[in-house]
């Protein structure tokens, strides 16, 4: 390597590397979450993009440089916040702390570097027998105004020198430790939707401060009107908290910095977000995103296309494939794949045809969600990139797992593909990044 020079927060400034010069004006990916999926039976052993109508998305792999990437590395978990941030291009075995700090980012919560960050979900939990049973991830997603009610009442009764709990949207909170220890073995609750969780309960005992915050959850939400009102509409309660995901806050070289671009993402969850914050894109808010099925596809699309006005990429993320394959629901999951073709493909395609300036444009989606097993699952999913100044010609071709399989176009190293589509090498890379302080 040439001489370096360093920089803030240990970050080197690789001087081997070609002065960046882009060779197209705009670029936009569009991130359909958990569409990838196994063949279901119920409807002919297809897969949801394979039943699903996505004449967009097809025509895309048709013109565009079509195959496999896989998000997920061996050694980690297979979730969004992993996949993601191999797709934002950093490689999560270097960068990926926890989910807990992407979502604090989201949030504006500062954090110390001796700070813990816990992802916080409402939950629905069964206690019978003596057991523990995880009956529902989310409380019914139940309403950010009523989840505000809950968690802003027992965010009064645990603060201290040592937590504090920020309400969120939906279901979705986060608790933040101060000073406190990251290495409790906790687990996502959507992956053990209807199952006994008792074990996995009992680990928060390992942590009697922490433990003693779960128990003044279950004490305040038992008998709480918010419940008494949702369990009189037939609806789940919210009658505990489940804590996961927790990590210190990463460090990582901004993509502004590392590419000379500018950017926005466009999302709905916090976990997105986050991510985008530390990559130092702006995360304008859209008006109907909800982050679950109901989101407004339209709106999303058409924020992004305003953001290129002034913007060199656009990131967005839309999460209903992934909370349909959550539920079980594959028709559910067939829906928001057409809509994110039609209304969120489609219409950034088309906007960026008008737009009369070069641009790449990447469809890809994170990580499988298959509906049978209603939880996230590894193997390398299907992405496109098409490029204006160089159109390609795949005749016969559809955006699914086989046919992506079939063109023979794998990246094994999922944070290879963001330079790829980018057209250059980040400029800085970091300093043992999970050591520094």
């Amino acid at each position: 390597m040439a001489d370096e020079k360093t920089i803030e927060d240990g970050q080197e400034i690789r001087e081997d590397i070609e002065p960046i010069s882009h060779p197209v004006e705009k670029y936009v990916i569009l991130i359909g979450d958990g569409m990838a999926d196994f063949p279901v039976e119920k409807i002919g052993n297809k897969t949801a993009l394979q039943a699903a109508r996505t004449p967009f998305m097809d025509l895309l792999a048709r013109l565009g440089e079509f195959g496999l990437v896989k998000t997920i590395p061996d050694e980690l978990p297979p979730g969004s916040d992993v996949a993601n941030m191999a797709l934002m291009g950093y490689d999560p075995q270097k960068y990926y702390t926890g989910r807990g700090p992407l979502e604090a980012a989201a949030m504006d919560i500062k954090m110390n570097p001796e700070d813990v960050a816990f992802r916080c979900n409402l939950v629905t939990l069964g206690f019978r027998d003596g057991r523990v049973f995880m009956d529902d991830y989310s409380a019914g997603h139940i309403s950010t105004d009523e989840a505000i009610v809950l968690v802003e009442e027992l965010a009064r009764i645990v603060k201290s020198r040592s937590f504090e709990l920020f309400p969120g949207v939906s279901y979705r909170h986060l608790l933040l430790w101060r000073g406190g220890p990251e290495g409790l073995d906790t687990v996502p609750p959507h992956d053990y939707t209807g199952q006994d969780v008792t074990e996995a309960w009992r680990v928060y005992e390992e942590e009697p401060l922490l433990y003693e915050v779960l128990k003044k959850a279950v004490n305040l939400f038992h008998r709480h009107p918010v419940n008494i009102k949702r369990v009189e509409q037939g609806k789940r309660p919210a009658n505990a908290i489940w804590l996961w995901g927790q990590g210190r806050k990463p460090v990582i070289a901004t993509i502004p910095d590392q590419y000379d671009i500018e950017g926005s993402v466009i999302a709905a969850v916090d976990l997105i977000k986050g991510l985008g914050t530390w990559a130092g894109l702006s995360t304008p808010e859209v008006k109907g995103a909800t982050g679950f099925l109901d989101t407004d596809f339209h709106a999303k699309a058409q924020t992004a296309l305003n953001e290129l006005a002034d913007k060199d990429i656009v990131i967005v993320h839309v999460e209903a494939p992934d909370e349909a394959g959550h539920m079980g629901n594959i028709e559910e999951k067939i829906k928001a794949i057409e809509r994110f073709d039609k209304e969120v493909v489609g219409k950034v395609f088309d906007g960026l045809k008008s737009m009369d300036c070069s641009f790449r444009l990447m469809v890809v989606t994170d990580h499988y969600t298959p509906v049978s097993i209603r939880t996230h699952a590894r193997g390398p999913v299907p992405f496109v990139v098409y490029d204006s100044l160089e159109v390609k010609d795949n005749p016969g071709v559809f955006f699914d797992e086989e046919w992506a399989e079939r063109s023979g176009v794998v990246f094994e190293e999922g944070y290879t593909l963001f330079p790829h589509f980018i057209g250059a090498e980040p400029r800085y890379v970091e300093l043992d990044p999970k050591k520094k302080k």
